[in-house]
């Protein structure tokens, strides 16, 4: 249980933080900008559920909490031996692309790359998988540097295969994507 009592510490003035083994590192530093990209990502997706249908704004919200568990994992530097830190597992992937192919199957099939927009909802979802994209990469720019656990690295590559996939469902199941024109004008 979490029990916050005062939402400012003054800790942070001087531009320092906490991470969550304690140890204070610079707010600059790579692990802070990956979990805080995290943090953006799932702020992003909070937008998105609100202008979502009701069957993608429940995934979605199962993603905002796992994008929490995604920042408790970054927040605490991997440890030597015994490591009792919440971690992103496996099953959270799977899970993640159980649910691509479940909405996979009732998609249209792609005859073109599809350009972000459509519907307001798909294009909330574009949006959440490019903000996606680039929390990955600053995991992974953290990855070249220190350890991270690989499920995290996935998991993001996953969420945003499946943010793609929602995106193209609230576009009528993809029959509303906007497709990209090669060269050419939009019609």
């Amino acid at each position: 249980m979490v029990y916050l009592d005062r939402i400012y510490t003054r800790s942070g003035d001087a531009g320092e933080t906490s991470l969550g083994d304690g140890s204070r590192v610079p707010k600059t530093s790579l692990r802070i900008v990956a979990y805080g990209s995290v943090d953006e990502l799932n702020a992003t997706i909070g937008a998105a559920r609100a202008a979502t249908g009701e069957e993608i704004a429940a995934n979605l919200a199962t993603i905002q909490n796992d994008l929490f568990d995604v920042g408790a994992d970054l927040c605490v530097p991997a440890a030597n031996g015994d490591d009792k830190s919440l971690r992103v597992t496996p099953e959270q992937v799977a899970w993640l692309e159980n649910t691509i192919d479940t909405f996979t199957d009732r998609l249209e099939p792609l005859t073109s790359f599809v350009l972000p927009g459509g519907s307001p909802a798909a294009a909330t979802l574009h949006q959440a998988r490019t903000v996606c994209r680039r929390a990955e990469i600053e995991v992974l720019r953290l990855a070249e540097h220190e350890t991270v656990n690989d499920q995290v690295i996935i998991y993001l590559n996953r969420l945003s295969d499946l943010l793609f996939v929602v995106a193209r469902s609230a576009n009528d199941d993809g029959r509303d994507d906007v497709l990209w024109v090669p060269g050419g004008q939009p019609e």
